[in-house]
């Protein structure tokens, strides 16, 4: 595991950034993509670039189950606004928040993902070490599934809601052991409060109490940390 320093998310993002530009130099096609506040430096840096994705595909981690792709809230909507929107790729993969069975819609993302093998991962950390919305106890050799989200979870989400009892409870979420096939993974944290989990990542053991630890397991992981989120290091 490659840890990379930086001195806030500003820096944090022009460095994953030039990892995405080094490996679409190298032929990378298919980019794994994150939602939430910590990947959003990158994505100001792949639409500020005169890199073009249109032969570029991308496969997103998760979905919060009920909410459509047309609703402010929803993780398709954040990555149309964010990315999809400025720089379009050949395809965009994103579960389906509404589907009817999401039992199938679990089936239908992991044949998605046999379909298009991530290159290149992106990650965020929860503060309890989620990787995906897989929370503690989650599988670490898990495919797509349906859960449901932790209270802490739910908690650091609610300030994207109006109010707390807006969040939803479940998400589909593609799993730690389809995440762990990705021949890149690009870890970012950034904030103190993510300091506990960064560290316990790192130095601790392998284990679904903590999910992220996986990445201990993994030949080319990345974690790009600011020094807030290195403290305890």
């Amino acid at each position: 595991m490659e840890i990379i320093r930086v001195k806030n998310a500003e820096e944090g993002g022009k460095k994953a950034f030039e990892l995405i530009k080094e490996g679409m130099a190298a032929e990378v096609k298919t980019l794994g993509l994150a939602t939430g506040s910590t990947p959003i430096t990158l994505y100001q840096e792949m639409t500020n670039s005169d890199l073009d994705f249109s032969e570029m595909v991308s496969v997103n981690l998760d979905e919060y189950v009920g909410l459509g792709g047309d609703d402010e809230q929803s993780y398709r909507h954040f990555m149309n606004t964010n990315l999809f929107d400025k720089k379009p790729f050949k395809e965009t993969f994103v579960p389906n928040g509404k589907a009817s069975d999401l039992q199938a819609e679990c089936l239908r993302y992991d044949d998605v993902i046999a379909k298009h093998p991530v290159d290149i991962q992106i990650l965020g950390i929860g503060v309890n070490g989620h990787i995906g919305f897989n929370e503690p106890g989650a599988d670490l050799e898990g495919k797509t599934s349906l859960v449901h989200l932790t209270e802490s979870t739910i908690e650091a989400n609610k300030r994207f809601f109006d109010k707390v009892e807006d969040v939803p409870t479940q998400a589909i979420s593609m799993g730690i052991g389809s995440i762990m096939e990705g021949k890149q993974l690009i870890l970012m944290a950034y904030g103190a409060n993510k300091a506990d989990a960064i560290n316990e990542m790192i130095n601790g053991p392998v284990t679904n109490h903590l999910p992220a630890s996986v990445l201990q397991n993994h030949a080319n992981a990345i974690v790009i940390v600011d020094e807030a989120a290195a403290a305890k290091l």
